[in-house]
């Protein structure tokens, strides 16, 4: 079972982790969430576990010491992970999420204000962000990573198939998908997808994914291992897309 601990300023955010996917996740015992508002670790009786920064500048510093002590009471397992999710951090990826869905522990630090005191960084394995851009708080960051890996965990979700095909498992993204009705407003669904022809619309799917990531996101395919035959449509693609250019 993996143990999730949440270091906060505000426990009531992650309501939503006690619902859906993440509700099954804990009733099937595959994973515990325990908050901890680091506020009870406040260095004095009114509560503040921020100060001015040395040497002047805007905005106020999570201190130190709250957050230390609080890290020091959790009960830790072996190599169990320290995320500080902090705006300078690592992009979190797809790849992280499965990294860290085998694993014992992670322990997220929550940020507030206009940041950390640096030494604060001495007690973390990882340094996250979410993305190139900067959020109020760090609670909806973590929600966000916390839902990415555990729906990873085998047996959380119904059909682990599914994980398999999903976009950026392999960085690819995830193929066109369909359901009824059959044609809407002159838009219909690939024939293919009706045929029953297993081989033939499996092929589809994969040829499809290769022309979707190339099209929204070709970036992806820097760092896709791919296969000879998907290289193979790959350059099918590339050389529809110049041809109808040139028209």
């Amino acid at each position: 079972m993996m143990q999730i601990d949440v270091l906060t300023l505000f426990p009531e955010m992650f309501a939503p982790l006690n619902t859906s996917l993440m509700k099954e996740a804990q009733n099937k015992e595959k994973m515990t969430l325990n908050l901890h508002d680091f506020r009870q670790k406040a260095v004095n009786k009114h509560g503040h576990v921020d100060d001015y920064p040395y040497g002047g500048g805007a905005g106020m510093l999570l201190r130190v010491e709250p957050i230390v002590e609080t890290l020091e009471a959790i009960e830790r397992k072996d190599k169990s992970k320290v995320i500080l999710v902090d705006p300078t951090g690592k992009p979190f990826t797809q790849q992280m999420a499965q990294e860290w869905s085998t694993a014992e522990q992670l322990i997220f630090i929550c940020g507030h204000y206009e940041g950390f005191d640096e030494r604060i960084r001495d007690y973390v394995t990882d340094e996250v962000s979410l993305g190139d851009y900067v959020l109020t708080n760090g609670e909806m960051p973590t929600m966000v990573m916390i839902d990415a890996t555990v729906r990873l965990i085998p047996e959380v979700l119904g059909n682990a198939h599914s994980i398999v095909d999903e976009s950026h498992q392999r960085h690819l993204l995830e193929h066109p998908q369909y359901t009824r009705p059959r044609e809407f407003r002159g838009k219909v669904v690939p024939d293919v997808l009706l045929s029953g022809h297993h081989e033939k619309i499996e092929k589809w799917k994969a040829k499809e994914a290769i022309r979707k990531t190339y099209e929204r996101r070709p970036d992806l395919l820097e760092k896709a291992d791919l296969t000879e035959q998907e290289q193979e449509w790959l350059t099918e693609i590339q050389q529809e897309n110049e041809n109808i250019s040139l028209k």
